[in-house]
């Protein structure tokens, strides 16, 4: 990739960044009633859905029932997942001191714990967007997503692990806090992680026991039918979060960095790499409500406390600023990014070259061995 430094001169880098604050500054200014209303209607209709849809599931010796339970249940559960949890936990609605809004009480339907998310999402993650090394969703700790990430026959399982990660999306998100890569490494101790894992294992023990025991105990006879009933919603519901998050991160156009590139980044240059490291989702707006609004990705990573209801009114100026600056934004419908990150997946499954690393690794390795130095 072209580094950071020579894509705009520091006075365009300085001017774009303050044009994206003035943006922002904007959206806040404008912040009020009518965001409140939407996101208590949201939390209103996601409400109706898991009600309806486990009403539906008492009634699952019925095909049409049960088969409409599932997709109730399922449109719940990414509701709560994408549009509800992922931006309230945010700090996307905590301007309103109403206490179910705030992201530091919000506990959402899947099996990580709110506050392990916070930690590796909204801290490391949105800081240390697509930095290898920094950024722990490039790759999950499984998956080998970019040629800095050296290959190793490991890789060669690529297509199965992703497939794996995207059926059991919550228990990968979950098991990430764990950060297991770095305690193979020696770079963490097991004795670090159990303040996490003990998050987790109480967690999990609830969202199994909700979703595999007391809710099907209390369909009696039906308790099988039930059981599949939650497992197939929460299926639906890691394959949808999986495809959305990574068609807004990880198709061939979007870039990343290494740790020097963006040492002592200012504002402006933080805004640029967001862009060059964020893809959007086209679609309709009910498409754009099942993401969350993660299909504005690029104006999620630009403004993650803003409310995501607000992306799509922004989503053309922030585009046009990328045009009048020289900079990529990179878009496209769900197929077209998805097949390209699937490609993504099975050609870095691959050695680099017949088994030379690719130019980004050569740089990532070069770095180490400056740093060392």
């Amino acid at each position: 990739m072209t580094g950071l430094q020579d894509r705009l001169t520091p006075e365009q880098v300085e001017e774009f960044g303050r044009e994206l604050d003035a943006l922002r500054q904007r959206i806040v200014d404008d912040l009020g009633e009518t965001d409140v209303e939407y996101i208590r209607n949201i939390i209103k209709t996601q409400r109706a859905l898991e009600v309806t849809g486990r009403g539906l599931l008492f009634a699952g010796f019925l095909p049409p029932a049960w088969l409409a339970g599932v997709a109730a249940l399922s449109l719940a559960k990414i509701l709560d997942n994408m549009e509800i949890g992922h931006n309230v936990m945010h700090g996307q609605y905590d301007w309103t001191r109403i206490p179910e809004l705030s992201s530091q009480r919000f506990e959402w339907d899947t099996v990580a714990p709110a506050e392990n998310w916070r930690h590796s999402h909204n801290y490391i993650h949105h800081t240390f967007t697509n930095i290898i090394d920094k950024d722990r969703d490039v790759g999950y700790g499984v998956l080998r997503m970019d040629t800095a990430q050296k290959w190793h026959p490991y890789y060669l399982g690529n297509p199965v692990y992703a497939t794996l990660l995207a059926l059991f999306f919550q228990w990968g998100v979950m098991l990430h806090d764990l950060e297991i890569e770095r305690v193979v490494k020696g770079e963490r101790s097991w004795a670090e992680n159990v303040p996490v894992l003990r998050k987790i294992v109480r967690k999990a023990a609830r969202q199994v026991g909700k979703d595999y025991l007391l809710f099907p105990a209390l369909t009696g006879p039906l308790a099988p039918l039930t059981l599949l009933g939650n497992a197939s919603a929460n299926l639906v519901r890691n394959l949808w979060a999986f495809s959305i998050i990574f068609c807004g991160h990880f198709p061939a156009d979007v870039e990343s960095f290494t740790e020097e590139e963006t040492e002592g980044e200012s504002r402006g240059q933080w805004y640029l790499r967001q862009i060059l490291g964020s893809a959007n989702i086209s679609g309709g707006p009910l498409f754009h409500l099942l993401s969350g609004n993660l299909s504005h990705q690029i104006e999620h990573h630009l403004f993650p406390d803003i409310p995501a209801r607000r992306y799509p009114q922004i989503a053309g100026e922030v585009r046009d600023i990328c045009e009048r600056y020289g900079l990529p934004y990179h878009t496209g419908p769900l197929h077209r990014q998805l097949w390209s990150v699937a490609k993504k997946i099975v050609k870095l499954a691959l050695p680099d070259k017949l088994g030379q690393p690719g130019p980004r690794a050569d740089s990532l390795d070069h770095d180490k061995r400056l740093r060392a130095a």
